[in-house]
């Protein structure tokens, strides 16, 4: 839901009578308030943040609690430029410089949430992943 999705709801039904078929209920008012927003959470492909040099790399995030208009950004660690507005984030070809703790800010213009930081390793060609044995 969405601030702007406010308004008056009614449903109507078939009701097998013999006055009328149909039958419609009293209108409701539906008023959605801003919520606070916690449990901002980041899930990452591949599995534990670990990709291949020149690999893609898909972040994305999710949050609990909370309604919008929601905007969102992206951020790494040691890094001040803003990586991306949505709710995903993707990295085409990664690079050595896109290892990193990444962050993701949410707000929906009552509070703002940071989710907690994502661990994400890029392997070059002579490092084996986590927990694999040569």
């Amino acid at each position: 839901l969405q601030l702007n999705d406010s308004s008056s709801c009614s449903c109507r039904g078939w009701v097998d009578s013999e006055v009328s078929p149909w039958a419609q209920s009293a209108p409701v008012t539906v008023t959605v308030h801003g919520v606070l927003l916690s449990e901002v959470s980041l899930s990452v492909q591949p599995p534990r943040g670990q990709v291949a040099l020149g690999d893609s790399l898909v972040l994305s995030c999710a949050v609990a609690v909370g309604r919008g208009p929601l905007s969102f950004s992206w951020h790494r660690e040691g890094s001040g430029a803003l990586l991306g507005t949505s709710p995903r984030l993707e990295l085409h070809h990664t690079g050595d410089n896109d290892s990193g703790q990444y962050r993701r800010r949410v707000s929906n213009g009552d509070s703002v949430a940071e989710s907690d930081p994502l661990n994400v390793t890029v392997l070059g060609e002579q490092d084996p992943p986590a927990g694999v044995t040569l």
